[in-house]
């Protein structure tokens, strides 16, 4: 992830474009690869998609604010994502993600003070046999209880 300022957001978007916007259906990658260029989809990233795509800038943000893996805003060092589906509450998500905010003093969609740890929900893991699960920085994490929450949050904060 690289922070920029304005102007070299738009470059490197118009660059980023540039590259995909012959391949079919290219929004979702070009917000993927943007994604994954800034850490988040920048508001001034926006305007460029929807002219070199030819769509309209309220086409393009209902596109980022509809699916839930895009972020508008930056991310601590590391992103903690603790599963909200039916299947891990029954198996008692709910505690291990009380106590997952308790110790990081912070709710969902919140990062730490000291940037180290964003967490969000996540609707499913595809790890329901072994529920509770959640995923820290890709890793997926399953059969959470208070003792593997907080070692998993000890992992995010180093």
């Amino acid at each position: 992830m690289n922070l920029h300022v304005s102007g070299d957001v738009a470059a490197r978007t118009l660059a980023i474009v540039t590259a995909m916007k012959g391949a079919e259906g290219p929004l979702l990658p070009i917000l993927h690869e943007i994604q994954a260029e800034f850490g988040y989809v920048p508001q001034d990233s926006l305007p460029v998609i929807a002219r070199e795509l030819n769509l309209s800038r309220a086409e393009v943000h209902g596109v980022v604010t509809f699916y839930h893996d895009f972020r508008d805003h930056p991310t601590g060092r590391h992103v903690l994502k603790l599963c909200r589906a039916e299947a891990c509450q029954s198996m008692g998500a709910d505690a291990v993600a009380a106590r997952v905010k308790a110790l990081l003093g912070i709710d969902f969609h919140q990062t730490t003070l000291d940037g180290a740890v964003t967490l969000e929900p996540v609707y499913c893991l595809g790890l329901c046999s072994c529920a509770p699960s959640a995923m820290l920085d890709g890793e997926v994490h399953a059969g959470l209880d208070a003792a593997a929450a907080t070692e998993l949050v000890r992992e995010a904060r180093r």
